[in-house]
């Protein structure tokens, strides 16, 4: 079973190759009657493309979505929403080194193992251009739930050794979009973009983590068993290429601390019940409680780098696989979008499945 849709009231399936002609999806399930900006989907694809800065791959794509279905004079219509975005600058050449040999930490093996076929151009269905689908199908959840008064975000708070350490309510997040690497912090950021572009220049790649935070989120989002809403955000995440790590609220740090350092504590506010704190990061029970929602994605460092690896072919003789074609040295800066379209996609999926719970 291959299952390329996801989502259970508001969903996306995603076609399309690296190389193919098109990437494009069929979402579901979304409300009628929400106006859609266009531009600001199409600001949402501008963050994710390749070719933006000296620190992203070079390969040159607009990137440029069309809608064929779905939308009316600006509004959605409730019925399935089809889109497509044409790749143009494909150069499938650059990969004919690799036709029959796999590539070190790439899906080369594993597909090949599987499916008994796979496209080497750029990955084929395996490359994170796939992820284009998902910032379109993210994007219109998020106008969804800013109509709702729920506020999303997403932010380099890693690369390498170099750590934003800065808890998300003293950033100005209005500065996210003012570098290259998306770090809202500029002295932080200015030393991310120096390590990327130094280990660019070295042929080789380096890893981060990207910080995702959504803010006036209703409370009893989430299933209490298996679709716990931190269970459905962590496969979201880790559906996102490259991706090793998730983490929300206090995290990993939570294990090493006592209940008495790290339990929330309930008060009453003008604004009904609060928690005095959130390690728990906005979810109890696999439930909403009503505070930002924060958690951590953890990238490694990208498997294609411009060095000479020692690897096999497919019939298990050993080769050097060179270094070739256009690639990024670290991949958060342009995974932001995608962390961010995740996110807003399995919010609006569990609200619209919430309104289903009672009358």
């Amino acid at each position: 079973m291959n299952s390329n849709t996801f989502g259970k009231i508001f969903s996306l399936t995603s076609f399309g190759e690296s190389h193919g002609k098109a990437i494009g999806g069929i979402i579901d399930g979304c409300p009628a009657g929400i106006s859609i900006d266009i531009n600001a989907i199409q600001l949402e694809l501008d963050r994710r493309k390749p070719g933006q800065s000296k620190i992203t791959t070079q390969r040159k794509e607009a990137d440029q979505v069309v809608f064929l279905s779905g939308l009316f004079e600006g509004k959605t219509l409730g019925t399935p929403i089809s889109f497509q975005i044409m790749n143009s600058d494909q150069k499938s050449k650059d990969y004919s080194h690799i036709k029959d040999a796999y590539r070190p930490s790439h899906a080369d093996y594993t597909y090949d193992a599987k499916y008994g076929i796979r496209d080497y151009r750029g990955g084929g269905r395996s490359s994170a251009r796939e992820t284009i689908a998902r910032v379109v199908a993210g994007a219109i959840a998020k106008q969804v739930l800013q109509v709702l008064g729920v506020d999303l975000y997403a932010y380099v708070s890693s690369v390498g050794q170099v750590d934003l350490d800065v808890s998300y309510d003293d950033l100005d997040l209005s500065k996210i979009d003012s570098n290259i690497v998306r770090c809202p912090d500029e002295t932080t950021a200015s030393q991310m973009i120096s390590l990327i572009d130094s280990v660019r220049k070295e042929g080789d790649t380096v890893g981060g983590i990207v910080s995702g935070l959504a803010l006036n989120v209703p409370v009893g989002l989430g299933a209490p068993v298996f679709d716990k809403l931190h269970a459905d955000l962590a496969k979201a995440m880790m559906s996102i290429n490259a991706v090793k790590g998730f983490e929300y609220g206090g995290g990993f740090a939570m294990s090493k601390q006592r209940g008495s350092q790290v339990n929330d504590s309930f008060i009453d506010t003008p604004d009904g019940l609060k928690t005095k704190t959130n390690n728990s990061g906005g979810i109890q029970g696999g439930i909403s409680n009503g505070a930002p929602i924060y958690f951590r994605v953890a990238f490694k460092p990208v498997a294609t780098i411009m060095q000479d690896q020692v690897s096999l072919n497919n019939k298990g003789e050993e080769v050097v696989v060179k270094g070739k074609g256009r690639h990024d040295p670290c991949v958060v800066p342009r995974a932001v979008a995608i962390v961010q379209a995740m996110m807003a996609m399995v919010l609006l999926d569990h609200y619209l499945r919430n309104k289903t719970i009672k009358l």
